[in-house]
């Protein structure tokens, strides 16, 4: 361990790299605790006191909520305005003809992902507004009704998650890892020293039925992060042959990698805005004078309720996860494209004939995979949740969800293999 981590320190540009992604992390840290000026925080205090729901959606901003603060809406903007374009990916033909240029491709629909940022995070700035000063009894921001006031907290929530977004792209581009991931990495890590101080507040109290029920969610966690190791890693290698052109006999042997887990974290954070969405949508028709406003607001509230989740909302949440699987695959992986850089190359799959049979060898085998690793991306991110329904912890309580565990462990993966690469071009740079 000390070898590597010195290994690390050796390298130039994997020091700076890492510094530089520390200090944005930093930099966001600091920025969730800058609460927006004119917001009562004794008053936010008390709403998360009494309404659990909140802190759960606190807990995926890294509390950033909690503090009211600059950065209260996260990433989640972003998240949305990707899902969309995702979407429309699908559905209109030149997005799809974009999605297949290559580099040039995604930097446009990049592009058109930060814009789309912007009028979604003034739409759900507002709503989170609105939402959290309804649940403190108006008295949260008193003059919320001056347009004045309401449209400079959206504009000043607006700036904060597009300076996130553009946190996450200096990351990306200047250090280490994915940004985008790292910054919602960094805020599923920053909430966990809160929950262990929360839990010996427990133990204090002399609630110790409850201490131990978080002493075997730890133990399930660690059993759940050996087993997500396992699959993330987890690959079938399809076994190409590629023709010798200068002798005619055997050619070289390779493999084409397929994942198990081919859509990583992607599905579980899809899900999770879907998920909510409908919650947060109920807070606001639940003040309606519409009795069949209430109605739907009070259903929604019990059976789609993220901190008491009930078997309708585990079924639709598993289902969702699986379902986003299998669409992020369809979008990131063509299996004809794959086939036709094979057969351009000169090789082929043993036993199966180039062109549109080797197609559709490789669409059934990444299902194949998809399948599992779908299914059991969705189990690990219920399996938490079933674990609160039978204990006396809440969702809140949880060191961190299945979600989040899938989340940090494929963050940790990526970083790993990206330091490593960087170090065997620092050893090539010695040699040569």
């Amino acid at each position: 361990m000390f070898k590597y981590l010195h290994q690390i320190w050796q390298s130039p540009t994997l020091r700076r790299k890492i510094s530089f992604t520390l200090l944005i992390l930093v930099i966001f840290r600091l920025s969730a605790h800058v609460t927006v000026p004119g917001v009562d925080v004794t008053q936010l205090a008390r709403v998360f006191e009494t309404n659990q729901l909140l802190g759960v959606f606190s807990a995926l901003t890294g509390g950033s909520m909690e503090s009211f603060s600059i950065v209260l809406m996260g990433l989640g903007p972003y998240i949305n305005a990707s899902i969309i374009l995702q979407l429309m990916t699908v559905v209109i033909p030149k997005l799809e003809a974009l999605s297949k240029e290559g580099m040039e491709g995604r930097k446009k629909i990049n592009m058109y992902t930060r814009i789309l940022t912007v009028p979604l995070a003034l739409l759900q700035s507002y709503g989170m507004i609105i939402l959290l000063n309804q649940s403190a009894g108006g008295l949260l921001i008193p003059n919320v009704g001056d347009p004045f006031t309401i449209i400079s907290i959206m504009i000043t929530i607006t700036a904060g998650s597009i300076f996130l977004m553009w946190l996450g792209e200096m990351i990306t581009e200047k250090g280490l890892g994915n940004g985008i991931s790292l910054i919602i990495f960094a805020g599923i890590i920053s909430g966990i020293p809160t929950i262990f101080g929360r839990m010996l507040g427990t133990y204090q109290g002399g609630d110790v039925t409850k201490l131990g029920a978080f002493a075997g969610f730890m133990v399930l966690t660690i059993i759940l992060l050996i087993f997500v190791v396992i699959i993330t890693e987890g690959q079938r290698n399809v076994p190409i042959t590629y023709a010798s052109r200068a002798t005619g006999g055997p050619g070289e042997k390779s493999v084409l990698p397929i994942r198990v887990n081919q859509a990583g974290m992607i599905p579980i954070i899809f899900a999770i805005s879907m998920i909510t969405f409908p919650s947060v949508i109920a807070q606001f028709m639940r003040v309606s004078t519409s009795p069949g406003l209430q109605a739907s607001a009070d259903w929604i509230l019990k059976y789609l309720d993220t901190t008491n989740p009930t078997y309708v909302y585990l079924v639709l949440y598993f289902l969702l996860i699986v379902a986003f699987s299998y669409f992020y695959v369809s979008v990131t992986f063509n299996p004809e494209d794959v086939a036709e850089n094979i057969q351009k190359r000169g090789g082929f799959i043993p036993g199966i004939r180039p062109g549109r049979q080797t197609a559709e060898y490789l669409g059934k085998v990444s299902n194949h995979m998809n399948l599992f690793g779908g299914t059991f991306l969705a189990l690990v991110a219920v399996i938490p949740l079933l674990f609160t329904k039978y204990t006396t912890l809440s969702a809140s309580d949880l060191i961190i969800t299945g979600s989040g565990l899938i989340i940090v462990v494929g963050v940790v993966l990526e970083l790993i293999r990206q330091i490593d690469s960087q170090l065997v071009m620092h050893d090539y740079d010695k040699l040569y």
